[in-house]
């Protein structure tokens, strides 16, 4: 978590924090991803999944006190001491019996009252940092935003207090927006690290090179809730700081070019992605970190790849799978995700033999990956393999694949919403392929479940795949609940997309359809003709798009002017074919979801 470091004759606060409450991203060995990592949260998004601990269970210790000890002004700063060298030091239990020193020691400096408010603040983070541990998150947020309360107020009250307050303040932001980002809640995780960053500009001025590392922070939480544009701004303002404060071909402008880049990539903005990762791989190269420059060249061959540069592609992959196997070995995970990748580049170059010999060497490195590799990269391996599979027309075998990588996130990584989600909207992708409709409605309907607990519901992504649940219950005749999933998706994608975006075009044609075999032709003509207008400006008359939408309008025009027993239109003739619609879901499930390490 970024610092707002306080005078050199202050005493700092040092707050306790468990290594899985802060996201961390640039810079070190971690590798540019082309999806946003999603962060890991716990398996439900209800606090009563949380247990709280038992207030019966005292260790009978100095603890069995009587409340008048508590006056002692000496006792909290002691118990509070007690709570830290029992969390570092005891085994097992050792984080119970910490709660314990905490929860008492904030209770003696609330009594202290005056003059004890800063030690409360940092007694109230530890005591959360400890709830943390015990992953009991939910219990941590009153907690933490009782300590954020005490840092304010005691920065107003007290002038000659005023840096330590800020310090304590900024940190309870920024450890509140951890907490809720543990606990799915990604709305109220951006807003807690907004709040955080205001104070350290209030504190340390606009271009403080600690403001940049907030506000990379911040554009990684962005990142992670697809909101690319917000992102977008808070990256440019970090590099601006670092590229005044920092030394030439910084480490710390590169981590923040390669967040640029995987910015403007998911924008669709590949040359702007390349420039920055090229300068990002040189930064990096001249500080002698050759495999983190190798990663870099996966995403360097990403960018070739989106632009059809095909053979620089290969030039950037071949060039990072040889200093990865050197560096990690031959069975490492990242080997295998560069293998997939020039599995997916001989794909679209036609080249099914080489697409097959990598994918199935992939395979073989995800099947015995080496010692040491973590399931969200073996995970992340399978949907990218699966993927492959699924454009090789076997998507039986994809199936299986992705049915393995959602085993993983689950057993492993309980609360990685975003992560499991992503799996369960391409099997449910799958599903409708092979005509398993139910299937299909389940599985997106637990993603979008997942995705709307978690606050991921302001994104391009969300509104497609609300729209792909509408398709998969069409087919099972569930046409009220079809029209619900294609109005919000409609609504979604306006917002996120503009009325003129294909996807939001795609959804205005299903719900038209929605909308005549419900009987409420007037409302369907007048979507068609926006459709057919916006399909014209963009595509001209001739487009074969363009000459199904004027069927589709001149069909019902022709109706509307019939007498009450016109024969309704199928579903089956004015939805998209079979055909069309299984290439919309292939498309669809490369949409930001194909996490690779």
């Amino acid at each position: 978590m970024p610092g707002l470091v306080t005078p050199s004759d202050t005493a700092p606060l040092r707050v306790s924090m468990p290594e899985t409450s802060a996201a961390s991203f640039g810079g070190g060995d971690t590798p540019v991803r082309r999806s946003p990592a999603p962060r890991k949260t716990p398996a439900s998004p209800t606090p009563s999944s949380y247990k709280k601990p038992s207030p019966s269970k005292k260790t009978p210790s100095s603890l069995d006190m009587a409340d008048s000890s508590l006056d002692n002004p000496d006792l909290g700063p002691f118990l509070l001491k007690q709570a830290r060298d029992t969390m570092i030091s005891s085994g097992e239990g050792g984080p119970t019996k910490a709660l314990e020193y905490a929860l008492r020691a904030s209770r003696a400096l609330e009594r202290k009252g005056e003059g004890a408010e800063l030690e409360l603040a940092m007694s109230l983070h530890v005591t959360a940092a400890i709830y943390c541990a015990l992953s009991q998150h939910a219990e941590a947020i009153p907690v933490l935003e009782r300590a954020v309360s005490v840092a304010k107020e005691t920065g107003e009250k007290y002038q000659d207090k005023e840096e330590e307050a800020s310090l304590a303040e900024f940190a309870g932001w920024m450890q509140l927006g951890d907490t809720h980002a543990m606990l799915g809640r990604t709305e109220d995780s951006v807003s807690s690290y907004e709040k955080g960053l205001e104070v350290q500009i209030r504190a340390l001025g606009e271009n403080d090179s600690r403001v940049a590392e907030t506000c990379r922070y911040l554009a990684e939480a962005h990142v992670q809730a697809l909101q690319f544009e917000e992102a977008e701004k808070l990256c440019k303002k970090a590099l601006e700081i670092h590229r005044e404060h920092s030394a030439a071909a910084s480490l710390e402008e590169a981590s923040d070019r390669r967040l640029m880049a995987l910015i403007l990539d998911a924008r669709g903005d590949h040359d702007g992605a390349l420039e920055h990762l090229v300068l990002a791989s040189m930064s990096t190269l001249s500080h002698g970190r050759d495999a983190e420059a190798a990663t870099i060249d996966i995403a360097i061959g990403d960018a070739y790849l989106s632009l059809a540069r095909f053979d620089e592609a290969v030039f950037s992959y071949q060039k990072a799978l040889t200093v990865l196997k050197s560096a990690r070995g031959d069975s490492h995970p990242s080997v295998a995700a560069v293998l997939s990748r020039l599995s997916s580049l001989y794909l679209r170059t036609g080249r099914m033999r080489e697409c097959r010999s990598y994918s199935e060497s992939s395979m073989r490195i995800l099947s015995k990956p080496a010692p040491g590799a973590t399931p969200d990269e073996i995970a992340s391996g399978l949907t990218e393999v699966a993927s492959i599979f699924e454009s090789l027309g076997e998507p039986e075998e994809s199936l299986k694949l992705l049915q393995r990588a959602l085993k993983l996130l689950e057993e492993s990584s309980p609360g990685q919403w975003s992560a499991v989600a992503g799996v369960e909207a391409q099997m449910g992708v799958i599903y409708y392929i092979l005509g398993r409709y139910a299937d299909a409605r389940s599985s997106f309907e637990s993603a979008v479940s997942k995705l709307r607990a978690g606050g991921e519901r302001r994104s391009a992504f969300f509104g497609v795949l609300l729209n792909q649940m509408g398709l998969a219950c069409v087919q099972l005749f569930k046409i009220d609940e079809a029209a619900e999933l294609f109005e919000e998706a409609r609504t979604v994608l306006e917002r996120e997309c503009g009325l003129a975006h294909s996807d939001t075009l795609g959804v205005y044609s299903n719900l038209a359809a929605i909308y005549d075999a419900m009987g409420r032709v007037e409302d369907a003509i007048e979507i068609l003709e926006h459709v057919l207008k916006v399909r014209e400006e963009k595509l001209g008359t001739a487009n074969p798009d363009v000459e199904d939408e004027k069927k589709r309008l001149s069909e019902l025009l022709k109706e509307a002017g019939r007498s009450r027993n016109r024969k309704q239109s199928s579903l089956e003739n004015l939805f998209v074919s079979n055909s069309r619609k299984k290439e919309a879901g292939r498309r669809w499930s490369a949409f930001g979801f194909r996490s690779t390490t």
